[in-house]
């Protein structure tokens, strides 16, 4: 994939949606406040910078998705049937695989849209802080009134490893049955889209036809709902990307081998995806392309890790800044490879997605 520049009526387009990408500080007044005229029964407001919006001339990583507070309890073992057990410590931190990507992609240096929902909440404002911090434009947030940020109970245990349960609230409740055209022609003027299963399938596939008719590549990550994926998403994907163990759900195939991941793969492509993007945990990633030879790349080792969450949302939004940079596939893997290692390192999910220069100088010591 080539870098592209937008046209000048493109440029134009996007100067009438875009906000100012390098604002550090969005204030939730009632003057900042603009009543979305949607059909749900709940109250939702759109965050509307009073600045003016800067036009942004190199097409952006759009993130469509969610965003969760992330309570963290910290364990030595996860609790049997029936038993309880007390936690180290615990601390909330913004997450939710949406704001993880979006996140990462705004650390990355890359202009950067996010599009979902929070409730008009603590939670909310600690995940729009967090997003703001991040460099990320909050123009098509909506807040969500009477219904909770969604949320997610991460049982973080010694080794790193994790265990999460998700609580959807504002990520599933409350969209509009038909998406607002100034959110559409933000994505049909994106370098890039990003998906996952943690908000109504209805509203993903509304994003990933809208980006098809404009040629906008989509990557759909699989994390999120366990159920089947709707052939109408699938056929507007460019990009699949699931871990070991999503393959293994979605395909009914075993997945302990490489061989039997290849075999997975082809009934990917027998859904209609030409390109799948797995995430092989401590084993690395292998990107696979119909018709073509598996492109494996090996993890680059941590120093330590501390926490894994967010690791494969900071692994698929590197790979996507990378692509959509003009990057080759392999380039992309290990500059991904990157970024996941030093987000290991760190607990919290959005905390710890690195910094550009931090990815860079971690390559260039290799």
């Amino acid at each position: 994939m080539k870098s592209t520049t937008l046209s000048p009526s493109q440029q134009q387009t996007m100067h009438s949606i875009s906000t100012q990408y390098l604002t550090k500080s969005i204030n939730l007044i009632p003057q900042q406040l603009k009543l979305n005229q949607t059909k749900s029964p709940f109250l939702t407001f759109s965050i509307n910078p009073s600045k003016t919006p800067t036009p942004i001339t190199t097409p952006p990583v759009v993130v469509v998705g969610s965003a969760n507070a992330d309570i963290y309890v910290e364990i030595d073992r996860l609790p049997k049937e029936g038993e309880t057990i007390s936690a180290k410590t615990g601390q909330t931190l913004a997450g939710g695989k949406g704001a993880n990507q979006a996140t990462c992609s705004g650390k990355l240096s890359y202009p950067t849209f996010f599009i979902g929902q929070v409730g008009e909440d603590a939670h909310g404002r600690l995940i729009i802080e967090a997003l703001e911090n991040g460099g990320v434009v909050l123009d098509c947030l909506n807040v969500v009134s009477n219904v909770p940020t969604g949320h997610a109970v991460v049982m973080l245990q010694s080794d790193g490893q994790n265990s999460i349960i998700i609580v959807g609230g504002a990520n599933m409740s409350c969209w509009p049955e038909k998406l607002k055209d100034g959110d559409l022609d933000i994505v049909r003027n994106a370098g890039i889209v990003l998906l996952q299963r943690e908000i109504p399938d209805s509203v993903n596939i509304q994003v990933a036809k809208a980006a098809r008719s404009a040629n906008v590549p989509v990557i759909l990550d699989a994390g999120g709902m366990e159920g089947s994926i709707p052939v109408e998403l699938l056929s507007c994907v460019d990009i699949f990307s699931p871990n070991e163990t999503e393959l293994a759900r979605l395909t009914g195939m075993r997945t302990e081998s490489f061989e039997q991941i290849c075999q997975a793969v082809v009934k990917c492509h027998e859904m209609g995806v030409k390109q799948v993007l797995v995430k092989l945990g401590s084993k690395g990633s292998a990107l696979f392309v119909k018709g073509e030879e598996p492109i494996k790349q090996p993890i680059i080792l941590a120093t330590k890790v501390i926490d894994t969450t967010g690791a494969g949302d900071t692994f698929t939004a590197a790979f996507a800044v990378a692509l959509v940079e003009g990057k080759s596939r392999m380039e992309s893997l290990k500059f991904a490879a990157a970024a996941a290692s030093l987000c290991v390192q760190v607990k919290g999910a959005i905390p710890s997605m690195p910094a550009r220069k931090a990815v860079l100088d971690l390559l260039h010591s290799l």
